[in-house]
């Protein structure tokens, strides 16, 4: 299902975005559906054969549609991921809304596990979408086309600190912070070879055993000052960000 937001072009918080990328002028209940069913089977497609791999040809033939038509919707595979990276992390900030109240360690693990629920089924097209996700400057998780994405789902982890009941110093950085510590776990998942990814459950239970420590921690003078920095540092790094006067 595709979001209202991304169907009126708009990003999270109202502001407008790049229009999406395949959509025909004029919407009906019928090329909705026709797009739902494409996007389907495109990134059913793509994780049976790799992003590299898939062709819009071949996903048009299981489609049982001309490439012409899959073009008005999806003109490249790069469409296809936006879709995908649109759906997901709408799908996440709605199921964040049921985030309870309390300490922030427990907001942040209700956050990493909604995500991981969120996208656990479509793991095996994210799993193909690897390269792309840490490599590609255009399509990657740090790209600023995909910004729309990330943003909706750092809000969630930032929000997560912010309105917890023991909120820290700095804890918009922290809640930065969590957030890309959430995606090397997330990264770690997708790559795990172990049934059931029995090794990435067992490292968010030695997670949620470690955060006391953490939130006893933050306490420390220097605390802030280091969460600061690193979010500052962090967000030079990934986003090309200057922050000079919170970096030192």
């Amino acid at each position: 299902m595709f979001t209202k937001n991304s169907q009126a072009g708009e990003r999270a918080g109202g502001q407008p975005s790049r229009p999406r990328r395949g959509r025909p002028p004029g919407r009906t209940p019928q090329g909705d559906a026709a797009r739902e069913r494409l996007f389907r089977v495109a990134i059913r497609q793509i994780a049976r054969r790799g992003y590299d791999t898939a062709t819009l040809r071949e996903i048009a033939v299981k489609a049982g549609v001309s490439v012409g038509l899959l073009y008005r919707y999806f003109p490249s595979k790069q469409a296809v991921v936006l879709a995908l990276y649109d759906e997901l992390s709408a799908e996440h900030v709605e199921r964040a809304r049921a985030m309870p109240a309390g300490p922030w360690r427990e907001r942040f693990l209700f956050a990493l596990r909604a995500s991981l629920t969120t996208l656990a089924p479509q793991r095996d097209t994210l799993a193909a979408l690897v390269p792309v996700l840490v490599g590609d400057r255009e399509q990657g998780l740090f790209a600023p086309r995909t910004a729309f994405s990330r943003q909706r789902v750092q809000q969630v982890f930032e929000s997560a600190v912010t309105g917890a009941s023991d909120p820290p110093a700095q804890a918009e950085s922290l809640g930065r912070l969590l957030y890309l510590a959430h995606l090397l776990l997330l990264l770690g998942w997708l790559l795990d070879r172990s049934p059931r990814q029995r090794a990435s459950a067992a490292l968010v239970a030695l997670l949620e055993r470690a955060l006391p420590l953490a939130s006893a921690a933050l306490r420390l003078p220097a605390a802030a000052r280091l969460i600061r920095t690193a979010d500052a540092l962090a967000r030079e790094g990934l986003f090309g960000e200057r922050v000079e006067d919170e970096a030192r």
